[in-house]
């Protein structure tokens, strides 16, 4: 049986589990002998945690023996990206000055899934700082994409996301300041929600400063998967209350039953700045998905996506100018400052009037969005505007950063809005995936998640794969 395990996702893990017909022993086994035969191929995990990983699968089986109650995520093995803390392991961000930061206590996005069951057998791979759309550092190299190892993986989750393709765990955990989760999932052909800001509660005790002010409000945590049942399970975990996290919300991760049949809102080509037609292809191709289970589907774009998108540009590389940038020009690796280098030559840093007005600006961007979404309670779009691109795609000398913003504009938009968006496979063109996401307004993930699974029902890749090389 254990030979197959690392193909099961966690929905089936639980409930084989709680049945006692499954071992966690065994489960965890399956993927630790699943990491020790794909990693080396993709290199997505880089910190491997057997010896914790069976401890752990040991006291999970006792407690089943005992007849405990199990948490949700009982038993299932899950992978942490190397930017957040792990009680006993580096927070190493993808730095090689970083890698002696032990943490000493668990962030609270692990907490939470270890008071729910899961069992963490490894660290996956980041960009230093975790600020490139690719998946590269000087401490531990690059990740694959097992699709095709030409293109990226995505980043910064890119580690997660080539472990899930793969078969490594059934979740992985994520975050997504600028689509770090979603941009991984669309390369690698597995899904991932970005939360709602205040969903799940976030805090790095080894950052001895508090992080600006769009590292607060932009950034979140949150689940990673090959099946939308699993990211549903997983965020449902993360979610609980820590009061670590100032920005945490009690809100309920099932809201009231909208109006039947849900209006939709496809969007091919956001703000009309162009996009890979295979692109387009598959929102529709999602779309349909949609009409077929019953959504009332119409296309029409949802407002300023990209003045959204170049208002994140402006305040995030401002801010970053002040925080990272001193860290970055003396611990970062050189691919990543030749990023950095082309992405501040495109955003001019705003003084402190543009500063606040674009703060003030934002509110008026999140009403509109408010309003259309009361009308379309649901935008499904493209996650990027090209499928994953080729790696060395951000330090080439012929692209700048305003080329990637506009690639990356629908991902970069939901992040200053704080919306919750699910990316979820949609199609397959040159043996690469295509992923869609799909945007609710504030707290109702769960109307995401049922539109991911329509989608997923008829648009499902078959996942995991081997690394097609």
């Amino acid at each position: 049986m254990s030979d197959a395990l690392w193909r099961w996702n966690a929905v089936e893990i639980v409930g084989a589990v709680k049945l006692g017909r499954l071992s966690c022993r065994e489960v965890v086994t399956a993927c630790l002998d699943r990491l020790a035969e794909v990693n080396d191929a993709v290199n997505a995990v880089t910190v491997m945690l057997a010896d914790d990983a069976l401890c752990a699968a040991a006291e999970a089986d006792r407690r089943v023996a005992h007849g405990d109650t199990l948490g949700p995520l009982h038993g299932v093995p899950v992978t942490i990206k190397e930017n957040v803390d792990l009680a006993g392991s580096a927070t190493t961000n993808g730095v090689v000055a970083f890698q002696d930061v032990v943490a000493n206590s668990d962030s609270p996005v692990v907490a939470n899934l270890k008071r729910a069951g899961a069992i963490v057998i490894g660290r996956t791979n980041t960009p230093a700082f975790g600020l490139r759309f690719h998946t590269d550092n000087a401490l531990r190299g690059p990740t694959l994409n097992p699709w095709n190892k030409a293109r990226t993986p995505g980043g910064s989750s890119g580690g997660a996301a080539a472990s899930l393709a793969v078969g490594i765990t059934p979740i992985a955990h994520g975050n997504d300041y600028g689509g770090s989760i979603r941009y991984p999932a669309h390369c690698c052909g597995i899904t991932g929600i970005r939360p709602s800001l205040g969903r799940v509660p976030a805090f790095n005790a080894t950052h001895l400063d508090e992080r600006s002010l769009t590292g607060q409000t932009f950034s979140v945590q949150g689940p990673m998967a090959r099946r939308v049942g699993d990211v549903r399970l997983a965020l449902g975990a993360m979610a609980r209350r820590d009061m670590r996290d100032p920005w945490w919300v009690p809100a309920p991760l099932v809201g009231p039953q909208p109006t039947r049949p849900i209006r939709v809102a496809l969007t091919t080509d956001p703000g009309r700045e162009g996009v890979n037609p295979f692109v387009a292809e598959a929102v529709r191709r999602a779309g349909h998905a949609l009409e077929r289970a019953g959504y009332a589907v119409e296309e029409v774009d949802p407002p300023d996506v990209d003045a959204i998108s170049r208002l994140w540009s402006r305040l995030v590389w401002t801010e970053i100018r002040h925080t990272v940038e001193p860290v970055a020009r003396k611990y970062g690796d050189p691919d990543f400052l030749r990023v950095l280098d082309m992405v501040l030559a495109s955003a001019p840093p705003l003084d402190l009037d543009g500063y606040i007005n674009d703060w003030a600006r934002r509110a008026g961007y999140v009403r509109d969005w408010f309003l259309f979404l009361e009308r379309y309670p649901l935008v499904v779009g493209p996650v990027s505007a090209e499928p994953a691109l080729a790696v060395g795609f951000d330090t080439d000398a012929s692209v700048d950063g305003e080329r990637l913003r506009l690639i990356q504009r629908m991902l970069l938009a939901v992040n200053v809005l704080g919306l919750p968006a699910v990316a979820v496979p949609a199609g397959i063109v040159d043996g690469l995936p295509l992923g869609v996401q799909v945007i609710g307004s504030r707290y109702r993930e769960d109307l995401c998640l049922d539109a991911a699974e329509a989608i997923e029902a008829q648009c499902k890749l078959d996942t995991p794969i081997d690394p097609r090389w």
